[in-house]
């Protein structure tokens, strides 16, 4: 793709429109010189962190422990996330490094930082000799073409390449395979695997296939296809979704919060709170009601207006959430392994009155904790099918502080309230759920700190070693306040996240003084 310029517009043309681009142009080039600038920084930042290990024998976890020490303080100056600006810190060493030409065109306007990452991206798989030639051939190649369209002619570039043949570098790209999760907008997320492609595209034809199966039973009615397994359900259709916890909270007023105990001792590994439950949510899970799932097979298809996408989606989280995998070394012919009794866990809170009145989720929503608010038909569906207990959070009417735990089951006190006044991780920024850290003592417990809920508070298990192996200290203020000191002096405060009362109480003002009251003399 190629660009022609007229210096001058053609009669009747849109002058505003050129105007316009040339602003648009001229602003990008800026905006390309002030990014790479920071691009620049950030390299500088991580240079400095591995600096200071440059003269010793450091192990590739100290080298890592630093690069997160000078993360975090730009990411605290910024409140950003320090996973995400050491991302960035790595992201920005790599094109400082390795791709000093695709920066400078970068920072000349001739390239996007799209067109930046890609060559970055695309390059990685290089061995280090290679990586200067495609430095200069892919700004070459990225002239006049959008950032897709340079992915696949860098991809073809840097297959010729690599001195290694593209099995061997399979084989250690296998070790790259993961699973990620993107929370989105309206109690959405996306759920992405990263698997061998053979494996990532048989799962979805597999998906694909039974999705049009359902298709061709639902256009077909279902008759005459062995579907009635007898009971007025679906052969072969399992409901079961995912086991839920949370709390259910109110201002003043008794809420619910659902989980189980956790040993008192969890400071050493993540805190189990919140016991795994299997729980008929098919709603949850498919779309569809309760009510719907017992109705007749004819009744269900009938009804059944679910797109082949959605039947995909609805598959996929029913096979993950009910099946036991195949691949389970301890399974026996008896049953599922350890494997396949493991259910899913989730942490929610859902005011009480959320339940009650469901107009009024949009004032004071059900949370998904560590993912953001989920409707309340979905909260009420998993609060009133799992056999989980709830626990009763009291807050105090007028700052939503956690005032009282209590359940009908035996439990662990500190831990109850713990996940009820922290219910994430309580590192600036960080929002991994409660279920998902591990209760840390702000004051060593080998150095006298007692077990107590003043002294204890939920870390994830990347910011419990950020707390014990860098130069960052903590202390805990009266009512679960954290005080964070960087290594350069600053301080963050980290407060619990107080409960939205239901009811919101101001103190009265004071009556105004009576006219006919002569207890006070008269100042003359």
């Amino acid at each position: 793709m190629s660009y022609e310029t007229s210096s001058t517009p053609p009669e009747n043309g849109p002058r505003g429109l050129s105007a316009v681009l040339a602003e648009v142009r001229s602003t990008g080039a800026v905006l390309a010189a002030a990014e790479v600038a920071r691009t620049r920084a950030l390299a500088e930042a991580g240079h400095l962190a591995l600096d200071v290990l440059a003269d010793q024998r450091a192990s590739a976890r100290a080298a890592q422990l630093a690069l997160r020490e000078v993360a975090s303080e730009l990411a605290a100056a910024e409140n950003l996330s320090d996973r995400s600006v050491q991302r960035q810190m790595c992201q920005a060493m790599t094109l400082v490094d390795d791709y000093p030409t695709t920066l400078a065109a970068w920072e000349a306007g001739a390239l996007t930082r799209a067109h930046a990452h890609v060559i970055a991206d695309i390059g990685s798989a290089l061995p280090p000799e290679k990586k200067a030639e495609f430095d200069l051939l892919a700004v070459a190649t990225a002239e006049g073409r959008s950032p897709a369209r340079l992915r696949s002619r860098l991809a073809v570039l840097a297959e010729k390449l690599h001195p290694t043949t593209l099995t061997e570098r399979h084989q250690r790209g296998r070790d790259t395979r993961c699973v990620r999760l993107l929370t989105q907008a309206d109690g959405m997320s996306d759920l992405i695997a990263t698997l061998p492609t053979v494996l990532a595209v048989g799962i979805y034809d597999r998906l694909t296939h039974q999705a049009r199966a359902l298709l061709d039973i639902r256009a077909g009615g279902g008759l005459g296809l062995g579907l009635d397994g007898g009971d007025g359900s679906l052969a072969g259709v399992d409901a079961t979704g995912a086991g839920a916890t949370g709390s259910a909270v109110s201002g003043a007023q008794p809420g619910l919060h659902l989980g189980l105990d956790s040993p008192s001792d969890s400071e050493s590994r993540p805190v189990s709170a919140f016991a795994a439950a299997s729980a008929p949510v098919s709603d949850s899970v498919s779309g569809q009601s309760a009510a719907q799932a017992a109705l007749s097979p004819a009744t269900v298809l009938a009804t059944d207006q679910r797109t082949t996408a959605q039947l995909r989606a609805d598959i996929f989280a029913d096979l993950l959430l009910a099946a036991a995998p195949e691949a389970d070394p301890t399974r026996t012919d008896d049953g599922p392994g350890t494997l396949g009794t493991i259910r899913a866990r989730v942490q929610i809170v859902v005011p009480a009155l959320t339940i009650l009145d469901p107009t009024r989720e949009n004032h004071d929503p059900a949370e998904l904790i560590g993912h953001g608010p989920i409707d309340a038909h979905t909260a009420r569906t998993l609060a009133e099918t799992t056999p989980t207990p709830w626990d009763r959070v009291l807050t105090h009417p007028l700052t939503g502080a956690v005032l009282h735990t209590d359940t009908y089951h035996r439990t662990t006190a500190i831990d109850r309230h713990l996940r009820a006044r922290d219910r994430h991780c309580r590192w600036p920024g960080c929002t991994i759920p409660a279920i998902r850290c591990e209760v840390d003592h702000t004051h060593d417990h080998a150095k006298g700190g007692p077990t107590t809920i003043t002294n204890l508070a939920h870390l994830c298990q990347r910011h419990h070693t950020h707390k014990q192996f860098t130069r960052w200290q903590v202390t805990q203020l009266p009512g679960g306040i954290l005080t964070w000191t960087s290594p350069t002096g600053r301080t963050y405060t980290d407060e619990p996240l107080p409960y939205s009362p239901a009811v919101r109480f101001t103190p009265d003002d004071p009556p105004p003084p009576d006219p006919d009251d002569n207890s006070t003399p008269p100042p003359f």
